[in-house]
C-alpha cells in the first residue's frame, strides 16, 4: 500500500540541533515516511546556502547553479501517453512513495467542478519517468490544498465557505469520502501530527480560525476521520504569539453560523494558507499579515518564525503553500510577491530557492519533495495568462542538490 512522504520539521528551538544530527544519521525509507536510523549515512542540508539564482533557464526559471528544471504537466493536455488531460488551476499537493520504487504527484485544482475541479495525480517509475497520470477526485470545486495522512491518503480541501474535506487515494483505485466532521467552512490546507493523528486546519478568510480536529476512534491504527471534535484556537497572553486554548465549535456544519464565528473568544488569523506538521510542530502561513507560524502541541506554544513587517530580509510576500525539507528548512511558496519559492533555513536565513518568470500573474502551488529529496515539485497555478479559470497552468520537477 502506499504511504505519505511528508517528514515533519521540529519546532524552533530545537531546529538548530536537527542541523547538526541530521549530518551524522542514517536515514531510510519504512513505510513511505522517512525515519531517521543509526549508521554511516550522511546527508546535510544544502538549502540555506545555494548561492544566487541565475538566469531563467529554458522554462523561464530561475534556478541555483547545479539545478535544473522540466515541465511535468499543462493545464488542457495530456499527461505523457496516459490519457490524463492535466487540471486547470492546479494548486496543493503532495507526494506518495509506491511499493515498486516509484512515486506518485497528486495535484489539487482550484477550479469550479463545471470547469473540472477536484484532483489529479502523475505517477513515476523508480528511474523518475512518468508512466501514468489520472483523476483521484471530481465533481468538487475549488480544491485549494490539503495534506498527506499518515496512512497514505491525500486530504483534498475545498476553498469556498461550504467546504468540506475530501479524503482521497493517490493512486485512484477507491472512491474518495468525504470528512464533514472536519467541518464546514474556507478550507486552506490540513496537516496530521504524526503521532497523534490530530489533525490541524487553516482558513483561508481574513478572520479565519486556526483549528484542530481530534478523532474519536482509531480505525486499523489510523485516526477514523468520520467523527470527532472540532475546535478552534483562543491564543492567551500577549502579543500575536502565546498559549493556545482548544474550544469546542459547536456545529462543525456551520448550518447556521460559520465555525470562525461560534466560540466567541476564538483568535481571528489573517488569511490561513500552508501547513505542515513535524515533531510535535505545527507550521502554517497567513497570507494577509505575511507571516509564518510555529506551533508546539506539546507546550501549546505559539510563536512566529517570519513576519515581512519585522523582517531584516523581507524578500518573502504572499505566503502561501509550505513544505520542510528533513533537516528543518522551511520551503514557502508565494502567491503574488516576485513568484518564488523562499526558504527559511534552520539557522534562520531567508533565500530564495527559485523563482518563476514571465508569469508575475500566476501564483506558485504545491511544493512537495520527491522520496530521495533531490527533486522538487510545483506549480505554476495561471500561468502566463493569469486567469485561474483558463487552462494555462504548468506542474515543474527541480532536481539538484538541494542535499550533499
Amino acid at each position: 500500500m502506499f504511504t505519505d512522504m511528508p517528514v515533519a520539521i521540529v519546532d524552533p528551538t530545537r531546529r538548530r540541533f536537527l542541523q547538526k544530527s541530521f549530518i551524522g544519521m542514517g536515514w531510510i525509507m519504512s513505510g513511505g515516511a522517512l525515519t531517521h536510523c543509526g549508521g554511516d549515512g550522511a546527508l546535510m542540508s544544502n538549502i540555506g546556502a545555494l548561492g544566487p539564482l541565475q538566469e531563467p533557464d529554458e522554462n523561464g526559471i530561475r534556478l541555483p547553479e547545479g539545478f535544473r528544471s522540466r515541465v511535468i504537466a499543462r493545464s488542457g493536455e495530456l499527461v505523457g501517453s496516459s490519457g490524463y488531460e492535466w487540471h486547470s488551476a492546479p494548486d496543493g499537493g503532495a507526494v506518495f512513495i509506491t511499493d515498486d520504487g516509484g512515486w506518485v504527484y497528486v495535484s489539487n485544482s482550484e477550479t469550479v467542478a463545471q470547469l473540472g475541479g477536484g484532483a489529479g495525480a502523475v505517477r513515476f517509475s523508480r528511474d523518475g519517468e512518468v508512466i501514468d497520470a489520472y483523476s483521484i477526485l471530481s465533481g468538487t470545486s475549488v480544491n485549494c490544498a490539503g495534506g498527506a495522512t499518515p496512512w497514505g491518503t491525500w486530504l483534498s480541501c475545498e476553498e469556498k465557505d461550504d467546504g468540506r474535506v475530501w479524503e482521497c487515494d493517490p493512486v485512484g483505485i477507491t472512491s474518495a469520502v468525504v470528512r464533514p466532521a472536519l467541518g464546514v467552512f474556507k478550507h486552506e490546507a490540513v496537516a496530521i501530527d504524526l503521532d497523534s493523528q490530530v489533525a490541524y486546519l487553516t482558513e483561508d478568510v481574513g478572520d479565519g480560525g486556526f483549528y484542530r480536529f481530534v478523532a474519536d476512534s482509531m480505525i486499523d491504527g489510523r485516526a477514523d476521520l468520520s467523527a470527532g471534535e472540532l475546535q478552534i484556537a483562543e491564543v492567551v497572553g500577549s502579543g500575536p504569539g502565546g498559549l493556545i486554548e482548544w474550544r469546542t465549535v459547536p456545529d462543525p456544519s456551520a448550518s447556521s453560523t460559520p465555525t470562525r464565528r461560534q466560540v466567541a473568544s476564538s483568535t481571528p488569523f489573517d488569511g490561513g494558507e500552508g501547513i505542515w506538521y513535524h515533531d510535535g510542530v505545527i507550521y502554517f502561513s497567513t497570507k494577509g499579515d505575511n507571516r509564518v507560524w510555529a506551533y508546539e502541541d506539546r507546550s501549546s506554544n505559539l510563536s512566529i518564525i517570519y513576519d515581512a513587517a519585522t523582517s531584516s530580509t523581507p524578500i518573502l510576500t504572499g505566503v502561501d503553500n509550505l513544505t520542510v525539507s528533513p533537516a528543518g528548512d522551511v520551503l514557502v511558496a508565494e502567491d503574488g510577491g516576485n513568484m518564488e519559492i523562499v526558504a527559511i533555513s534552520v539557522d534562520g536565513a531567508i533565500a530564495p530557492v527559485l523563482q518563476v518568470t514571465g508569469q508575475d500573474g500566476s501564483e506558485i502551488t504545491g511544493p512537495a519533495f520527491g522520496p530521495s529529496f533531490d527533486r522538487l515539485y510545483f506549480s505554476s497555478q495561471r500561468g502566463t495568462s493569469g486567469v485561474i479559470t483558463g487552462v494555462d497552468g504548468v506542474t515543474y520537477e527541480v532536481s539538484g542538490p538541494f542535499f550533499s
